[in-house]
């Protein structure tokens, strides 16, 4: 089975990938990760991310926070004081630096990616929506988006079942 239409999933995958370029390189990282997916997935205009985190309690608006403090625990781990600016992810587009080549993301982003593609190939009608990346990340144990998922109290197998219920996708 093949995605609906073509021109609509085109954009949704490029709205989807860009913006998690964006987050990546709004916080300093080179590669955009599965936690860098996911907050891009949280500001799809569907909406469907942001209704997977409040089914089980969670604050969506509360994941960017949580990343931030992951990157604060792993400095702290290898005895870096983490700096005292400005939290990660809210520089101005303008002030970013430019994008360095061809778009690259790290393993787990892409396996994310797949999860959420094949999803969205499953169920009708098949359009890529934000609640899929939920699923893709969700299912990932470990990396910065599996801690902060942790740090915010978030159970991952709930937060999956959510987004498939907001799919209507079998669990």
């Amino acid at each position: 089975m093949k995605l609906g239409n073509p021109v609509r999933e085109v954009r949704t995958v490029s709205r989807l990938l860009t913006g998690a370029e964006r987050e990546a390189r709004s916080m300093g990282d080179t590669m955009a990760g599965a936690e860098h997916l996911l907050l891009s997935a949280l500001a799809m205009p569907d909406g469907s991310a942001r209704r997977a985190f409040e089914r089980v309690g969670a604050d969506p608006d509360a994941f960017r926070p949580a990343i931030a403090a992951q990157h604060a625990e792993a400095l702290m781990a290898v005895g870096i004081e983490p700096p005292d600016d400005d939290a990660p992810g809210t520089a101005p587009e303008e002030d970013l630096p430019p994008p360095r080549g061809a778009f690259r993301t790290t393993g787990q982003a892409q396996a994310a990616f797949r999860e959420a593609v094949a999803l969205a190939k499953s169920v009708r009608p098949s359009r890529l929506v934000g609640a899929h990346v939920v699923v893709g990340v969700a299912g990932q144990e470990h990396g910065t988006a599996a801690r902060a998922l942790r740090h915010m109290g978030v159970d991952r197998e709930a937060l999956a079942a959510a987004a498939r219920e907001e799919v209507g996708a079998p669990e």
